[in-house]
């Protein structure tokens, strides 16, 4: 029987989710890179980083590696250019092993999630203009219990992760979360609904 966080096991969990997409309807498209390493032989985990904090969208924030798609490009192309730029790593399309739904943001961005296993690359080399911090979060971290928050301005729970010593938030929370629930655990979960914290919407 496969290990849960084999690339057999998490490509079995998205093979059965029928993601959900959104429609830009005035946002702009935009990408993130879920990139799993094979941990050198040791325990496999996935790539987040803190932006710098002079960037001029979301500073200082927990971000998987992802931006806007450029002229021509779909979700996977995007993903992967900027898996490439900010930290330095080099995967093809050959190495997708699916799409989680999207998420669309408070600032106008519809965020797709694409899964890379990035498997033995080399360490990653995080470009210093835009990660400040590069974390490796073995996938048993993701383990975790998330936190519910309610905030006057919305009617949707604010969900946050605790990792890395810190609480991650939406996007980056809800995402991290369906990537849990459906590769590593094969529960169908939605998470369109969860909020972002309100310096996130800026």
């Amino acid at each position: 029987m496969a290990s849960p966080h084999s690339r057999e096991s998490i490509d079995a969990g998205l093979r059965r989710l029928r993601r959900i997409g959104v429609p830009a309807e005035g946002r702009r498209a935009a990408a993130v890179a879920i990139a799993i390493s094979a941990g050198g032989g040791g325990e496999p985990g996935l790539w987040l980083t803190r932006r710098v904090s002079t960037m001029r969208a979301h500073p200082g924030q927990f971000a998987l590696p992802g931006g806007r798609l450029d002229q021509g490009e779909d979700a996977v192309d995007a993903a992967l250019r900027e898996l490439h730029e900010e930290l330095g790593v080099v995967a093809d399309r050959s190495r997708v092993l699916g799409l989680l739904d999207d998420y669309a943001t408070r600032s106008g961005y519809v965020i797709t999630p694409v899964v890379v296993w990035a498997g033995d690359a080399p360490p990653p080399t995080p470009n210093p203009a835009e990660v400040a911090e590069l974390y490796t979060i073995p996938l048993t971290e993701l383990d975790v219990t998330p936190r519910y928050l309610r905030i006057p301005e919305s009617d949707r729970p604010v969900i946050q992760l605790p990792l890395v010593g810190h609480l991650v938030h939406a996007p980056t929370a809800a995402v991290l979360f369906q990537f849990r629930e459906v590769a590593l655990r094969h529960r169908i979960t939605r998470v369109a609904h969860f909020e972002q914290p309100v310096f996130a919407w800026k």
